[in-house]
């Protein structure tokens, strides 16, 4: 298992390269929704799960909820590396590593934190970068070391998993089911 996650390791550090990150695409993801659920609020939520972020795997690999369910997650980044735990289906996944990839593209993302200084500024004149940002309620980036939480409320309406979308993770396998019970 060591061998499997150093190799995944490897290639999402050599896909987070600027060469890698050129070759990739642009574009713009859609969250939220009905069908994926709602942000909760902590007095809501019936359970905590602890997620831990390592460099390209999460434990614990799946999580079951109920449909209606409320759950406060308390993510930690054991890794060295900055990670994201979002809630979504493959397709939305898929479009939001296109936002992540335009984010690390332009330095708001290094492979082991957030610039916040190109973060925070108003990228509302940049074509291409209108609303560009991080702020999901279906996710939270954390970096090495740093905790974060997040509260939801599961509608049982779609077919779920969590993932690291920063550029070359959720290609390495970071990403785990969610089960509906």
């Amino acid at each position: 298992m060591r061998f499997n996650r150093s190799i995944a390791l490897a290639l999402a550090l050599a896909a987070s390269s600027p060469l890698a990150i050129a070759a990739e695409g642009h574009g713009h993801a859609h969250h939220g929704g009905s069908t994926i659920g709602q942000p909760g609020t902590a007095a809501e939520a019936s359970r905590t799960v602890e997620v831990t972020l390592n460099d390209m795997y999460f434990e614990p690999e799946s999580i079951a909820v109920k449909a209606g369910e409320t759950v406060r997650f308390v993510v930690k980044n054991e890794g060295a590396l900055l990670h994201e735990f979002n809630i979504g289906t493959a397709a939305m996944h898929e479009k939001h590593q296109s936002r992540m990839q335009l984010m690390m593209d332009h330095g708001m993302l290094t492979p082991t934190g957030i610039n916040h200084e190109m973060a925070n500024m108003d990228h509302s004149s940049m074509p291409g970068m209108e609303g560009l940002g991080h702020q999901e309620p279906n996710s939270v980036l954390v970096a090495p070391g740093e905790t974060s939480e997040m509260v939801w409320t599961f509608s049982g309406d779609a077919q779920l998993e969590f993932a690291c979308n920063v550029p070359g993770h959720y290609a390495a396998g970071m990403a785990g089911e969610i089960r509906l019970d």
